[in-house]
């Protein structure tokens, strides 16, 4: 599929969700939007295994509706399907059967509904039942906001599951994936439209690039990736582009709406089940992966989020060691010590942080001198440009951590806040500006302006603050004036100015009215 197709794809995708649009907000008509979507995949994908399996019995599953074994022939469907796939529908609940009949089903609404929830039954009792558990939990089929009336609301989704249903998402193409970047493209489309929302799912593309390749950098497979703020996924799918194999991802959201988001991602994505781990909670205080250690960790946490701090986690092997808690005002530290805790001693971090992280005192200066001098596990401190994220203003740098850095005693500094490209609402790194911070930290090279490689001394005598301007010059000299020439042109303008003043005075009076000197 060409990138033309790509984007006529993505457009046709954006005008039917902007059907269903009406009064809703813009995260209220994602979820229906995607929720559609995903079960028009899911029947896709179960229909082409099936037809795989009934090809020595030349049927294919939808002709398997009325025929005289068709009880026998779902049973062994359902059987493998479980086991394959992780999850079950009959031929009479396919997407495409529903669309083309919804126009004439005045029970649409319910009999989607109940569909929906079989396919959450189907995994009852195995191994996938976690992640299918709940998951079209956000998806009101009788919401007032798709209609008054239960009329109206078969009208409108009969109309989008048709629009739909005409999309070919080429899953019997393994080499490319036309539904996963279709789905990214409208996760992106609704960040964009849900202001301070937007933070809570989406990284912005170029970011979630850089800390995908850093993470990545020198690597051909990962045992495993995790990200403790997962948000829709997108950044733990984005670090799965850069290498061969991931072999599982792990993740923990504590919004439910966007736990759920993550999981249609990752299947979508064609991830199997047993290939990732997403949990719901708090991770701070209720982390769910503590017995793993990754050797990747990638995220972007809420920029000085709000959490507990009690003393009682003083005792938790995550913030121990460091003797101090993160201010229960800004839990930035307290998820850079959780991920350090987390990451195995082969691995790379790379976190989006508040540039507040990096000189703030008290007791963050405790911890991120202790990360520095008594650990040395900060690798590089990356400043981002203005404005990149959805729903704030506020100036982001990338930490970069590792643990297997015992010979090295320096740390990068990159200044990339001048290399971008300026939009209307929001700023975003072009590509060579995504290149230029990759190589400048796998080369660990100094570039005036730009870059520069501290000692660990040099960091000590600057009090472990992180301050990027401490490090990379940044200050452009102005230009020298001329005093005597500035003098001069001054003098022109004066007498330029006499000679205009004499002419207006001149009009005036032949205007017969009164001048203004």
């Amino acid at each position: 599929m060409s990138d033309e197709q790509k984007k006529q794809l993505q457009t046709q995708l954006w005008n039917i969700a902007n059907e269903l649009r009406g009064k809703m907000n813009a995260d209220e008509f994602r979820d229906y939007i995607l929720g559609f979507i995903f079960y028009k995949y899911l029947s896709e994908k179960i229909e082409l295994y099936a037809d795989e399996l009934l090809e020595e019995d030349h049927l294919t599953y939808q002709q398997v509706i009325g025929n005289p074994k068709s009880g026998e022939y779902i049973e062994a469907v359902k059987a493998a399907a479980l086991d394959k796939l992780g999850y079950f529908l009959k031929p009479n609940e396919l997407f495409h059967y529903v669309a083309q009949n919804g126009s004439t089903n005045e029970n649409l609404n319910e009999d989607l509904e109940r569909i929906l929830n079989s396919v959450e039954s189907s995994t009852m009792g195995t191994d996938s039942e976690e992640d299918f558990d709940k998951l079209f939990s956000e998806l009101d089929l009788n919401a007032s906001r798709l209609g008054k009336t239960v009329s109206q609301r078969n009208e409108l989704i009969s109309k989008v599951l048709l629009h739909l249903d005409k999309i070919d998402f080429q899953l019997q193409n393994s080499q490319i994936d036309v539904l996963g970047d279709a789905y990214e493209y409208l996760i992106s489309q609704f960040a964009s439209g849900a202001g301070k929302k937007a933070g809570e799912f989406y990284t912005p593309q170029e970011v979630s690039q850089i800390l995908a390749r850093i993470v990545t950098s020198g690597k051909q497979e990962l045992k495993s990736v995790y990200d403790p703020t997962c948000g829709s996924g997108s950044l733990l799918l984005r670090v799965a582009k850069y290498v061969g194999r991931v072999d599982r991802f792990f993740g923990q959201e504590m919004n439910n709406t966007t736990y759920n988001l993550a999981r249609m991602n990752m299947i979508l994505h064609d991830v199997h089940f047993a290939d990732f781990d997403i949990k719901q909670e708090d991770t701070l205080e209720h982390p769910q992966h503590a017995e793993f250690r990754f050797e990747a960790i990638v995220a972007n946490p809420p920029f000085s989020a709000k959490w507990s701090a009690n003393p009682i986690h003083l005792s938790d092997d995550r913030f121990a060691q460091y003797g101090k808690l993160a201010p229960a005002s800004k839990a930035d530290y307290a998820f850079i010590q959780h991920m350090i805790y987390q990451l195995d001693d082969n691995g790379t971090m790379a976190v989006v942080m508040p540039h507040g992280v990096l000189f703030r005192g008290a007791a963050e200066g405790h911890i991120r001198k202790f990360l520095i001098e008594d650990r040395n596990y900060l690798d590089a401190v990356i400043g981002l440009p203005p404005n990149l994220f959805f729903g704030t203003s506020i100036p982001a740098c990338i930490l970069v951590f590792k643990k297997c850095r015992q010979d090295q005693k320096d740390v990068v500094f990159i200044d990339s806040s001048k290399h971008f490209e300026k939009g209307k609402n929001q700023n975003r790194l072009r590509p060579q500006d995504v290149d230029k911070i990759i190589e400048t930290y796998e080369d660990r090279k100094a570039e005036d302006k730009y870059s520069y490689v501290a000692t660990l001394n040099e960091i000590k005598e600057n009090d472990y603050n992180l301050n990027i301007p401490r490090y990379v010059d940044t200050f452009e000299e102005e230009e020298e004036i001329d005093l005597d020439e500035l003098v001069a042109e001054i003098r022109k303008i004066d007498i330029e100015m006499v000679e205009i003043d004499k002419k207006i005075a001149v009009y005036t009076k032949e205007l017969g009215i009164e001048s203004p000197f």
